[in-house]
């Protein structure tokens, strides 16, 4: 596959006898680290696969709107990481159960899904990840895994980078705290 420059993605999926290429190229680039960021936050393969496909959907109706003012790739983080907080909240509040009680099939899920490889201290991180607030989770999972700026995070949560520091700090002490503790 080639690599497209945003500008050049652009022109192709805003002209209409392009569009269709120019969204297979944008998926073809985006959808494994798109897939990735909500995989970090809902755990589940299924319901990552579903709002892989969420985001995509919502960028293709929206891409009109694209402003330019950010990088694709960060306009589709956002989307991906509002989809994700949306489903763990829409999720929580459909099926009635308490947060500890859905934890708990997430972390059931991380020990027993042949689809999480891993070794023993990677199953523990991502155990302790599920006992932080989600926002919490989202902030340490794109500055840890995926290596973003505190810059291009605040640009994907609108949050401020001072607020984003303090959120990834906290999310380091209660991870350590819990990794001592196990």
């Amino acid at each position: 596959m080639m690599s497209l420059s945003d500008l050049e993605l652009l022109k192709l999926i805003k002209n209409p006898e392009t569009k269709e290429k120019g969204f297979r190229f944008l998926v073809e680039m985006y959808q494994k680290r798109v897939y990735g960021v909500i995989r970090k936050m809902v755990i589940i393969h299924e319901d990552a696969n579903d709002l892989t496909q969420m985001t995509f959907i919502k960028a293709f109706k929206n891409i009109q709107n694209f402003q330019g003012n950010s990088s694709i790739f960060t306009w589709l983080y956002r989307i991906a990481t509002n989809e994700s907080l949306n489903f763990l909240e829409k999720k929580k509040k459909r099926f009635f159960f308490n947060i500890e009680d859905h934890q708990e099939l997430m972390k059931n899920y991380i020990e027993s899904s042949p689809l999480i490889d891993g070794e023993v201290i990677e199953k523990k991180l991502q155990k302790a990840l599920l006992n932080l607030p989600e926002k919490q989770r989202l902030v340490f999972n794109l500055k840890y895994y995926d290596d973003l700026s505190y810059d291009d995070i605040s640009k994907i949560t609108d949050t401020s980078v001072g607020a984003l520091k303090a959120s990834y700090h906290h999310a380091v002490k209660k991870i350590e705290h819990e990794l001592k503790i196990e």
